[in-house]
């Protein structure tokens, strides 16, 4: 479920973490580091999974309090619960996986009923959600869509919910980005995906060798890269672009199933998105350059292996 591009960019933050770190004490196990990151991801997917459906199932519990007033009015008794009914989400609180993740993290013990409240009336005044419980029937394509405006209008946007998040887990941050992309592609086909297994084994794989790699190969990798600074003084440049380039180096020499193409593009990305504009250009010159080096000396090898980017 998480892809390469997320597991490089867990990568990166702990690689950062450690250059800027003032002991190396802190980090003598990285790997176990790298999967409690992975964990606290898992846990917080799990959570904004969990609280999306307590926003959806809290129509019933609204409408029961409305209807056990004393003197009811006709509104009271006619609260519509059509969401509580959600294939989609009914799709999810009924599967293994997902009652096995509330075993496991307890979800229930963090929500804020009241934040849950505000933002299904929220939900209630919002047109699209007037068209859903107005419409007869239920079309799988409205079933995700009103799901997914809970998430990505109701709650993404929302500061007060954003806050509790960050009082909760000091990750959201970090992870924010990728759990928009996660919880989407979730929401589409949640039959496909395990929250037991978020990381695969083969994914898992994947991170804990460019982790060590990077670590293992730090001075040798630095070294290919310092000439290649130009007029660039290898100590003022920004920690983050240089462990992207060490990270992207590593995966032109040691990664073999991985195409070159994928690696500098994923990096040329990565330090665009969380450094700037220009260091997208400053990695790329470096790895590019590396790259023609080796390939002409012959001492870059890459099997004909398909891989997810």
């Amino acid at each position: 479920m998480i892809s390469r591009r997320n597991i490089r960019v867990k990568v990166m933050q702990l690689l950062y973490m450690m250059e800027a770190a003032e002991s190396e004490k802190s980090f003598r196990k990285p790997e176990q580091e790298l999967q409690k990151q992975l964990d606290r991801s898992t846990e917080l997917f799990v959570y904004l999974l969990y609280f999306i459906t307590e926003v959806a199932r809290y129509a019933e519990y609204y409408a029961k309090r409305r209807a056990s007033r004393n003197l009811p009015t006709e509104e009271d008794l006619n609260i519509n619960i059509k969401i509580a009914g959600n294939q989609l989400l009914w799709q999810i609180l009924e599967s293994a996986t997902y009652q096995k993740a509330l075993e496991i993290y307890h979800p229930s013990k963090l929500v804020d009923s009241d934040l849950v409240r505000k933002i299904y009336h929220e939900l209630c005044e919002a047109p699209i959600y007037q068209q859903y419980i107005t419409e007869d029937g239920r079309d799988k394509g409205k079933e995700k869509e009103i799901v997914r405006f809970i998430f990505t209008n109701l709650m993404l946007p929302n500061e007060n919910f954003i806050g509790h998040v960050e009082e909760h887990f000091n990750n959201w941050d970090d992870d924010a980005e990728m759990m928009e992309q996660l919880m989407l592609n979730f929401l589409q086909k949640p039959a496909s995906y395990s929250l037991q297994e978020m990381v695969s084994k083969e994914k898992w794989d994947f991170a804990k060798s460019l982790l060590l790699t990077t670590i293992e190969k730090k001075e040798y990798v630095s070294e290919l890269i310092k000439p290649r600074l130009k007029n660039w003084d290898a100590e003022r440049i920004a920690i983050l672009d240089m462990v992207l380039m060490r990270m992207g180096v590593c995966e032109l020499l040691y990664f073999e199933t991985i195409p070159t193409k994928v690696t500098i593009n994923e990096y040329i990305d990565l330090a665009k998105e969380y450094s700037t504009q220009q260091s997208g250009q400053f990695v790329n010159g470096i790895l590019d350059n590396i790259h023609k080096e080796f390939t002409e000396a012959g001492k870059i090898h890459k099997i004909n292996y398909k891989h997810k980017a």
